[in-house]
């Protein structure tokens, strides 16, 4: 039976639940919650609760092993053999206090990344064990995502909006993740913080990134650092934070960790490649992963003691650790017979195991305590999130030259050039043909012209992982926000090109059927952008997405009755003429100019016989019937209908993601 380590007892006959921690809000150390999403902490921690309360994480037999997934050639070849697991991780154990710095070193590919992610909760639901992971001698009983309120990560790369200022990154992260706070408080929370990071000389400093000219690297990663340390959270946990840095950067960010450490009180976890030996005076403890397993947990002291045991003598232009990674064999070797542990008290909060029906109870009446806690704070979150993102979104869209430009100019230049082709077509057989001819065309261009998103919300979809996954906001929000913002201006985009085809070609002159005209362009344009936000959601780069979008995109051309007739379209592929995002609105335009001029003759034979009249050409179509409204609804299904995708697929992202 597998046994998970109970807790010690909680005083004046409080229950024996999962304790979750209240962080500081505010500069002078409220004890408001961190942020709405968080649970609302049990008196009996929350009245304690200061910024230099004392925390301990605990590690005891830390294992994390991945089973992979055989190929389909392997299975054919080898049909009675799976693949071996590969064991990550084996049995890590280490204690880590407040104000502290433990710092994870190894060779690649030893586990360290992968230790820093199970600790933040970056990990299956399957692959966590709760019995492993304690904070001041609680267990982690729920799921990864307790872990991941508590914890705050801050991955190897800076995903940071680059068209925000420091400023901004910071006060967007305080309205996501600080609900509760006012205005006020926020904004002298970020003060507070960019003062504590050292990014008051850049607060109105655009992030910038690789394209967009910006703040320098260690002040990119130190903005990192604030975004995850908004909500103050007791635990910092840092993959890499001096990677890319120059030695005077990496320096600078070691010396303000542990400044917030010794400040603050702050348990703060770090992964690093070989240290300068200027850094190594601001870390506490060195805990040395080989293979997965711990070869050293303590002092650069206590390992200088370890390789003299072993018979070596490190040279003086080497420090220690350096020394250590080139004998880490015979470290690993000797590792049962030197290990000392430091902190005697490290393990004694087990006083008795727990079995797998207590834990599993326990951590349904936390889920079940969770439900009623959250459910009527609800709504009013959500229209928060809304609200943050809606006029986030306006800011990167107005600062966003290159999509504002393109997209204008695009509809204004497309719709001259295309109208300067089609001048005052005719009303005879030739104009019919044309016409169609226009609309066919038309539809290609707006379908396609919103390609140019494409790197836009591939950017974007990093900084939503990061932000989903930490609970600032949810999936849903972002959808809704993201269609707010974008209908009005996508509709400014639609009348640009609408005026100059329509009345310049000469196309129905009534003005209803010309309102109609510029409503179905808009819904094409939208039907456009879902699109291409679906796809985005499951291409991985911009390559793959640029390929797909073309491929789906020429595929429902190919069958939207304009090349091949319905009839002469294969059984098979008979469901792509139902799916096309052509067929609708191209049905729809030629409706919206014919149904109204069905008894108008367009090709006469000689004696005054009409051989040709607007009903003949809506007969060919097979459009006998006024459809247009149906055609609007097909597309403004399509267009929630790519959304819903993206959507879902997006939330399943953010639910495993690693960022």
């Amino acid at each position: 039976m597998a046994a998970c380590f109970h807790p010690k007892p909680t005083i004046n006959g409080e229950d024996d639940s999962v304790i979750l921690f209240s962080t500081s809000s505010s500069p002078q150390g409220s004890t408001s919650p961190s942020s709405s999403s968080y649970h609302s902490p049990p008196p009996s921690l929350s009245s304690h609760h200061h910024s230099r309360t004392s925390h301990k994480l605990t590690v005891r037999n830390l294992s994390y092993t991945i089973h992979l997934k055989g190929s389909i050639p392997d299975s054919f070849l080898h049909l009675a053999q799976k693949p071996k697991p590969v064991e990550v991780l084996k049995s890590v154990s280490f204690v880590a206090r407040s104000s502290e710095i433990v710092a994870i070193l190894g060779p690649s590919g030893t586990g360290k990344s992968s230790l820093l992610r199970i600790i933040s909760g970056r990990v299956n639901d399957k692959d966590f064990d709760p019995c492993s992971i304690s904070i001041d001698d609680h267990l982690m009983m729920r799921s990864p995502d307790q872990l991941r309120k508590i914890c705050g990560f801050v991955a190897q790369e800076d995903n940071l909006l680059p068209l925000l200022t420091v400023r901004e990154t910071l006060i967007f992260s305080a309205k996501f993740r600080l609900k509760e706070m006012s205005s006020k408080e926020k904004e002298e929370r970020v003060e507070s913080l960019m003062q504590e990071l050292g990014l008051l000389h850049v607060a109105d400093s655009f992030v910038g990134d690789e394209e967009n000219r910006g703040i320098s690297g260690g002040e990119r990663k130190r903005v990192s650092i604030g975004v995850d340390m908004i909500h103050d959270p007791p635990i910092l946990l840092l993959d890499e934070p001096t990677s890319g840095l120059d030695s005077s950067s990496a320096l600078q960010v070691i010396e303000l960790l542990a400044s917030m450490a010794k400040a603050r009180g702050r348990t703060v976890l770090l992964s690093i490649h070989q240290p300068s030996y200027r850094i190594l005076r601001y870390i506490s403890k060195f805990l040395l992963l080989s293979h997965g397993s711990v070869v050293h947990n303590g002092s650069l002291e206590l390992l200088e003691e370890n390789i003299q045991r072993l018979g070596f003598q490190i040279p003086t232009q080497l420090n220690a650790l350096e020394f250590a990674m080139e004998i880490m064999p015979a470290l690993e070797a000797s590792t049962p017979k030197l290990t000392v542990v430091e902190d005697k008290d490290s393990y004694e909060s087990y006083p008795r195991v727990w079995s797998d029906e207590e834990c599993n109870r326990i951590q349904q009446r936390d889920y079940d305590d969770d439900d009623k806690r959250m459910g009527n704070f609800w709504f009013f979150s959500n229209l928060l999130e809304i609200m943050f993102l809606c006029s986030r979104f306006w800011k990167i869209i107005y600062r966003t030259k290159q999509l504002f430009l393109a997209r204008t100019m695009q509809a204004i230049v497309g719709g001259l050039g295309l109208a300067s082709v089609y001048v005052k077509v005719r009303k005879d057989e030739e104009g019919v043909t044309e016409r169609l001819g226009l609309f066919a065309f038309s539809l290609s261009f707006l379908l396609s012209s919103t390609v140019e998103a494409l790197p836009i919300y591939l950017q974007e979809r990093r900084v939503l992982m990061k932000e989903a996954s930490r609970g600032a906001y949810k999936i849903s929000s972002y959808m809704i926000a993201n269609t707010i913002v974008f209908m009005p201006f996508l509709f400014a985009v639609s009348i640009l090109f609408a005026v100059p085809v329509y009345w310049i070609v000469g196309l129905n002159p009534s003005i209803s059927a010309f309102a109609f005209f510029t409503f179905v362009v808009w819904l094409i344009i939208l039907m456009a952008s879902s699109l291409v936000l679906f796809l985005s959601a499951i291409s991985p780069d911009f390559i793959s997405g640029n390929s797909l979008i073309c491929t789906v995109l020429g595929s429902f051309f190919l069958f939207s009755g304009y090349f091949i007739p319905k009839d002469n379209i294969p059984k098979y592929w008979l469901f792509m003429y139902y799916v096309s995002l052509y067929r609708y609105p191209l049905d729809t335009l030629l409706t919206n100019e014919y149904w109204s001029l069905r008894n108008e003759c367009f090709s006469w034979r000689p004696g005054n016989m009409c051989i040709l009249s607007g009903n003949d050409v809506l007969k060919s179509r097979g459009l006998e019937k006024d459809t247009r409204w149906i055609n609007v609804g097909i597309m403004f299904g399509f267009f929630l209908f790519y959304r819903v995708l993206c959507w879902i697929i997006l939330a399943r992202k953010a639910s495993t993601t690693t960022i």
